[in-house]
């Protein structure tokens, strides 16, 4: 085989592969056959949509799980009487025609009388317990997306979802009146998942997080940001300057090279060190200074104290020492 035909057939090989992988790319296969999929988060295809008055009448005229639903803040709003876009039971559970067929008031009464408790075809219902976590969201995202007081355009990409993490693990909507999770249920709701977070908030130094005058929500957007460890603010300075301004700057002397990452020297939620240092003092400033004496005599038990002794405003600060060269010391 000559050159030229080694060339074109390089060429050929190159051609098929770059056009046989865009193609599987651009290809994407289900992971069941589509019919399933709609079933999965619709219901039964070959259901009707009868209506909670319908349902109810039959067989949960007195059920609880209505009764918190239509006090809660989404039946409330989205019902007949508020002219939006009506939610229901069949909403979520799909079309309940199969689900109530053959239930009439008669055979409730009967097993009343019984002591039975006339119970649904809950079968032919969506089966929550089975489905995906990110099949659980698209229930909920499916209203949600076109509600802009609800910050969860990045749910999709977020750590939670990424993670097998669905709407109905935070949010019981069947729970009573209040669908949100207030801030003081937040720490108990987001350290069942988060042990390791948990225990560095035991540790001898630690945000207030126990002590409930902080929140996990005040740092982290919970339902996903763009942002790294999914921070409300651009860095981790922007986020720790919302409690600590003073540190926020600019000075005219500043802590180079530590100015714009408090994790530098600091751990986030808690240490065995004061401060939330990562290490303890001289030893932190150590890893990056040279030491040095207190004075240029040599004065036993001067040397590697504690740093902050003559240099109190490490962040930094607008007045020069002394020898006009910036050493924190005011």
């Amino acid at each position: 085989m000559n050159q030229s035909r080694k060339i074109l057939l390089l060429f050929s090989l190159l051609f098929i592969f770059i056009f046989l992988g865009c193609e599987s790319l651009k290809t994407s296969k289900p992971v069941i056959p589509i019919k399933e999929y709609e079933k999965m988060l619709v219901g039964r295809l070959d259901a009707n949509y009868v209506g909670n008055k319908n349902c109810l009448s039959a067989c949960h005229s007195h059920d609880k799980l209505n009764q918190d639903f239509e006090a809660s803040t989404m039946g409330a709003q989205l019902s007949k009487k508020s002219g939006m876009p009506l939610v229901d039971c069949e909403s979520c559970h799909g079309p309940g025609s199969l689900a109530i067929e053959g239930i009439t008031r008669e055979k409730v009464e009967q097993d009343k009388k019984e002591g039975k408790e006339t119970k649904c075809k809950y079968e032919t219902l969506i089966d929550w317990k089975t489905l995906p976590a990110q099949a659980l969201s698209l229930m909920c995202l499916k209203c949600h997306t076109a509600n802009a007081t609800f910050n969860i355009h990045n749910w999709n990409a977020s750590v939670m979802a990424l993670n097998d993490v669905s709407c109905s693990d935070c949010h019981k909507v069947h729970v009573g009146a209040d669908l949100t999770v207030k801030p003081r249920e937040i720490v108990e709701m987001c350290t069942e998942c988060h042990k390791e977070i948990k225990a560095e908030f035991m540790l001898p130094s630690h945000h207030p997080l126990n002590e409930k005058k902080v929140f996990c929500s005040d740092c982290h957007d919970i339902h996903g940001s763009t942002n790294a460890k999914q921070l409300k603010k651009n860095t981790v300075k922007e986020t720790c300057t919302q409690c600590h301004p003073d540190k926020a700057g600019p000075f005219v002397f500043e802590h180079a090279d530590v100015t714009e990452d408090c994790t530098t020297c600091h751990d986030r939620h808690g240490s065995i060190n004061n401060n939330l240092l990562k290490v303890g003092g001289p030893f932190l400033c150590l890893q990056c200074h040279e030491g040095h004496s207190a004075s240029n005599t040599e004065v036993k038990g001067a040397r590697y104290t504690s740093c902050i002794d003559c240099h109190p405003t490490i962040h930094g600060t607008d007045i020069p020492s002394a020898s006009k060269k910036g050493r924190f010391m005011q």
